[in-house]
């Protein structure tokens, strides 16, 4: 028995005096560092505390059941993140109040839905405005100069990053990629992508849902209807029933308030070349991946 043990203490006896023998120390600072907990801590403002009431609306009650029915019902908690957007359309934002009932709907513990929304950016958990501003500023829009964007939005709204303008009509957010690279830069508005933007385009863009939100209401994205004082204008096609040509881009108009619709504002229908196809502009040659049988 020695004589298997004394080789192991043979082994074991220099490294546990090296660590006796390693220096015991640990860094300090003279202050501590300052993070931002705006993104997981909730304070309650007049405007978002637990005593707001909230209650979805019978249209969105039977949204929700219809959304909760698409997963087994011991596993239903799995419709958090649907719910949460929901009320998030109803109430403007995602508020502690939203939190609350969404888990109490779905009957899991209120601390697992403020994680899911805590995690995510598009839950917006403070108030935004009617039109929320989200600049792209990601490596391919960067080279494509959202600078000029951002100054545009600075200039025309007379906010910073992070600021909504005094009458509750814009808020503006600096985003990371939003996945339309091939039409950069660009901009979120809401729901919507507005593409292919120059510092002039971006002017005009927020002067028009400005002067349509005053005027007529009007929300970026609706359907231009003929007859009903609508006039889609598109890119192809920029003349409609003698509507003169809009400056970039496709546009609808109502009550002579002109406001582009999502998509690119250059010309462009979609991530085509500006200049036209410069490849794969003739028949594929060979057959070595082609099926025989004509079903392709």
């Amino acid at each position: 028995m020695a004589s298997k043990l004394v080789p192991y203490m043979y082994r074991s006896g220099p490294r546990a005096l090296r660590q006796l023998q390693r220096t015991q120390w640990r860094a300090f600072s003279v202050t501590a560092p300052t993070r931002s907990d705006s993104l997981m801590v909730h304070r309650d403002t007049p405007e978002n505390n637990p005593s707001i009431p909230f209650k979805f609306t019978a249209q969105n009650e039977g949204l929700i059941k219809e959304i909760v029915s698409r997963y087994p019902s011991q596993y239903k908690k799995a419709a958090v993140m649907p719910l949460l957007d929901l009320g998030q359309r109803q109430h403007g934002f995602t508020s502690i109040s939203v939190m609350n009932e969404v888990a109490r709907i779905l009957e899991m513990p209120p601390m697992r839905v403020y994680e899911v929304a805590t995690f995510y950016t598009m839950y917006n958990r403070s108030p935004v405005g009617k039109f929320h501003v989200q600049v792209c500023t990601t490596t391919p829009c960067m080279l494509c100069n959202s600078d000029a964007v951002m100054k545009a939005v600075e200039d025309t709204l007379g906010i910073h990053h992070g600021q909504t303008t005094k009458d509750g009509l814009f808020t503006f957010t600096e985003v990371e990629c939003l996945g339309a690279c091939a039409n950069a830069p660009m901009v979120q508005i809401n729901d919507d992508y507005y593409e292919d933007l120059t510092y002039e385009s971006t002017t005009s863009l927020l002067k028009a849902l400005q002067n349509a939100a005053e005027k007529t209401g009007a929300q970026p994205g609706t359907p231009g209807l003929a007859g009903d004082g609508y006039a889609i204008i598109t890119g192809e096609n920029r003349h409609v029933e003698g509507r003169p040509d809009i400056d970039q881009g496709r546009g609808y108009e109502a009550g002579g308030v002109k406001v582009p619709t999502p998509g690119p504002l250059s010309g462009r229908a979609s991530c085509e070349p500006a200049g036209g196809l410069t490849s794969l502009t003739s028949e594929p040659w060979g057959n070595d991946m082609l099926r025989k049988d004509g079903e392709l």
